[in-house]
């Protein structure tokens, strides 16, 4: 369990590791605006050093990477409330579900800070504003709604009409830093749980295949799959890493790649449709993958192409194992055939960086997620160690431990209906103190 001391020194940690971070990597001193670090040309400059996905500049700035830079470039983008932590989550500024889970309670944090001298009943009207539009950012991955929740279920044990704004910021940005604190913890464990099932081979490194990314950048301070990786590789264990390139958005290709170099871990770029004929070689020793919601039974919805990794993995023979911490485990969704799939933009298929590669006008399906069924699954590797099938009971075992050492919030009410969205505003509008505007629903 996480102490109160120990939850301290992470937020701490974190905090002097930001200027470190600036200097070292972007030479900014600590501007507040995006940055690009360049090379004597006045050219974007590839990045180094092995980085979280966030860090603060101030008290009422939040720095975040734009993942949909690397690897080229390292930029980064300020987020200073919730309406600008929904519009980097759902453009993909920042992604990943744990990632988006901390930078979704962060921004909430900031707009009740900008919402401190409000009047109470108009402060409680921008935090549930400023909710739902980062509940409905991205509607698969379960940890935002989680943070979200959270933070506004503590909102409501402080009173929503309590006439000490101070005390209501400084309370919701103390649950978000305890998320993120948690999350180090939780994913660190996690690792830990995952290299102890790792194979063994008599000769040679393990071999492990991953999907979509799964370290630091998708995760905070930690990854998930990729922590395994990493713990593997920090123990002196031999590794290399297929990596596969994950199709439309290659995540794989842009940011595992990148962070496994930054890393010092052997690895190579596979195309995705490469894996079966590897592990038909023999040459793929565990699949490890994240997981962006688990439902109660055990099904799994991730990144697109991971249910297809699944099926050949059962072909032969080779594990499939989860690495997902409990904030990704939904015991409210019966199963995968109950987990909402985001449907993202035709771009995404038809184009890469800006340049076409199918005839215009073609006709695209690009669902982000699919769904793995339970019995697909070797294993999920959680903090509250190796969860075995049938999963519906691990799962709900593993919770109720976690829910001992960290007693859940109790969960806030129903937000009262919001007015419309005015003709001609778009859902990232904000209002001067810093509230977004109500979110259309598609």
């Amino acid at each position: 369990m996480v102490n109160a001391s120990r939850m301290a020194g992470v937020v701490e940690e974190l905090r002097e590791r930001s200027a470190a971070e600036a200097n070292v990597l972007l030479g900014d001193g600590g501007r507040s605006e995006a940055t690009t670090k360049r090379d004597s040309s006045g050219a974007p400059a590839a990045p180094t050093g092995f980085r979280t996905p966030f860090r603060f500049e101030s008290d009422d700035t939040l720095l975040v990477i734009d993942q949909r830079e690397l690897p080229h470039a390292l930029v980064e983008e300020p987020i200073r409330n919730a309406a600008e932590a929904a519009r980097a989550i759902r453009h993909m500024v920042v992604r990943g579900a744990p990632a988006i889970g901390q930078v979704a309670a962060i921004g909430l944090a900031l707009s009740a800070r900008q919402a401190r001298s409000a009047r109470p009943y108009a402060r409680r009207a921008i935090l549930h504003g400023a909710a739902n539009i980062l509940r409905i950012a991205r509607p698969t991955a379960v940890n935002l709604r989680w943070a979200v929740d959270r933070l506004m279920a503590r909102f409501a044990e402080i009173g929503e009409t309590s006439p000490d704004g101070d005390a209501v910021a400084a309370a919701l940005y103390d649950e978000a830093m305890a998320i993120v604190a948690e999350a180090t913890d939780d994913h660190a464990r996690l690792a830990e749980a995952g290299l102890a099932i790792l194979p063994q081979p008599e000769a040679g490194p393990v071999r492990v295949l991953t999907h979509c990314n799964t370290g630091p950048l998708a995760c905070g301070q930690f990854g998930t799959a990729l922590g395994v990786v990493q713990a593997a590789h920090l123990a002196g264990r031999e590794v290399k890493v297929w990596v596969d390139e994950t199709r439309p958005y290659l995540q794989g290709a842009r940011l595992t790649a990148w962070e496994l170099q930054q890393a010092g871990v052997p690895h190579t770029l596979i195309p995705d449709m490469a894996a079966g004929p590897l592990m038909a070689r023999g040459e793929v020793d565990v699949v490890l993958v994240g997981a962006d919601r688990v439902a109660a039974n055990g099904d799994t919805a991730n990144k697109i192409g991971t249910y297809t990794l699944a099926v050949l993995a059962e072909r032969h023979g080779v594990p499939f194992v989860v690495c997902a911490p409990l904030s990704s485990v939904d015991l409210a969704t019966p199963s995968g055939a109950d987990v909402p799939i985001e449907e993202r933009s035709a771009d995404e298929v038809l184009m890469i960086r800006g340049i076409p590669i199918a005839p215009r006008w073609t006709p695209v399906l690009n669902p982000a997620f699919d769904v793995t069924p339970a019995e697909l699954i070797s294993a999920i590797v959680t903090e509250e160690g190796v969860l075995r099938p049938p999963f519906g009971k691990s799962l709900a075992a593993a919770a109720k431990r976690r829910s001992r050492k960290r007693p859940p919030r109790a969960a806030p009410e129903p937000a009262a209906p919001e007015p419309a969205t005015p003709e001609g505003a778009t859902t990232d509008d904000a209002t001067a103190n810093g509230a977004p505007a109500e979110a259309a629903t598609s």
